[in-house]
């Protein structure tokens, strides 16, 4: 039986969920202030979104560089000092008086981007007890749960009434009082040997974690091909107002909390049994969101399930690649997971945005579902025989 955490173990996680809550809602939010930044600047709205592309592939190229560059920093100090870019970074954004320095407060938020998840989920395991790691894990996920669900209405709503500037000098303030939280509450780590370059072609020879970048490309593509593009979907297909799709939306996050709890019940007692039906749920959710389309109930459901697959997708496969490095390779193993996260987001917005300009955004779940059955069959016939050689 499981003993309970013990508040030496609980409270620096809980600075770590926050932080993972910032992070990602600092993400989000110019999403909802595309329009009152264009504005701001005298720009169009397509110029003022190269904030998010840029952003976006900042992640995907710097990640493994990065964490290279920093590697031999004990991870208290790479922490404090990541946050406290990310912080800087935000002030910054709130005094731009050019789109130029706004695009170069940016680039230094996905800079701390970078290193912070590549170090992240690394940091909680550690804080906590073998018993205890997965739900370590679970809650620092539980952080980018509540942003997806909160980050952007809550940044918006900010920006509508306040302006977009009091929207990021907010996240500012509360990077700062991490940062002071974390401080004193930041367990010592040992600093074991930095990770060199001339190591990295021994990870790539680790067969069990190049099976997991591969499937995490071919699920996360498959999910973004239809995600990126499931606002006009509901709106165009499913016929949805705006209140409906907010609501749609909203339920889709939500259930990434049960997805948190779910990961914490079930992934150590029935690991293969977990990822397997992962795989298969992600094919089968997109497979049904044009049959679904036409009542709203059902497609409800359907995104609520669907969310909820994606949040254990993301925390499952951080914990494999984990389980399968030591702790002088995985913070050096999770920058490339990050990079091939965000290229696969990239690479699933750019396809699903063809499939739009074709004019078939009615067969857009089709389509993710096409690379969702890819990762399907990678999983059965190549994935699942690594995890029983590393289990």
């Amino acid at each position: 039986m499981k003993t309970k955490m013990t508040s030496k173990e609980r409270l620096p996680l809980i600075g770590m969920t926050v932080s993972a809550f910032i992070f990602n809602t600092s993400e989000f939010m110019p999403i909802g202030l595309l329009t009152d930044i264009a504005k701001s600047f005298s720009i169009s709205e397509a110029k003022a979104g190269m904030l998010i592309t840029v952003y976006s592939w900042i992640v995907m190229l710097l990640s493994l560089p990065l964490m290279l560059l920093v590697s031999k920093i004990d991870y208290k100090k790479l922490f404090m000092g990541t946050v406290a870019l990310f912080g800087i970074c935000q002030v910054l954004t709130v005094l731009s008086n050019s789109y130029g320095m706004l695009m170069a407060s940016r680039i230094g938020v996905a800079c701390a981007h970078a290193i912070f998840w590549s170090i992240a989920s690394p940091i909680a395991v550690r804080m906590a007890s073998e018993e205890h790691q997965s739900k370590a894990l679970s809650m620092v996920v539980t952080g980018t749960s509540v942003a997806t669900i909160a980050g952007l209405p809550l940044g918006k709503m900010i920006g509508h009434y306040a302006g977009w500037r009091i929207a990021f000098l907010i996240v500012a303030i509360i990077t700062f009082v991490v940062l002071a939280y974390m401080a004193f509450l930041f367990p010592k780590m040992e600093c074991g040997e930095p990770f060199r370059v001339k190591q990295l072609p021994e990870l790539f020879k680790n067969r069990a974690l190049v099976c997991i970048y591969i499937q995490t490309f071919l699920f996360v593509v498959g999910y973004y091909t239809s995600y990126s593009y499931i606002d006009p979907f509901l709106q165009q297909v499913a016929h949805m107002g705006n209140s409906t799709v907010t609501i749609t939306l909203f339920v889709f996050g939500a259930a990434g909390l049960l997805g948190s709890l779910l990961f914490s019940k079930f992934y150590d007692k029935y690991r293969h049994g977990f990822l397997r039906t992962v795989m298969i749920s992600l094919a089968v959710e997109l497979l049904l969101l044009l049959p679904a389309a036409g009542q709203p109930g059902f497609i409800m459901a359907l995104c609520a399930l669907w969310g909820i697959t994606v949040l254990v997708f993301n925390v499952s496969f951080q914990s494999e690649t984990i389980r399968c490095t030591d702790e002088q390779s995985s913070s050096v193993a999770m920058s490339i997971f990050s990079g091939i996260f965000n290229f696969g987001i990239g690479a699933g917005s750019f396809l699903g945005g063809i499939v739009c300009d074709k004019g078939q955004i009615v067969h857009i779940g089709f389509v993710g579902a096409a690379f969702a059955v890819i990762s399907v069959l990678f999983f059965l016939v190549c994935m699942s025989k690594n995890l029983v050689e590393n289990k």
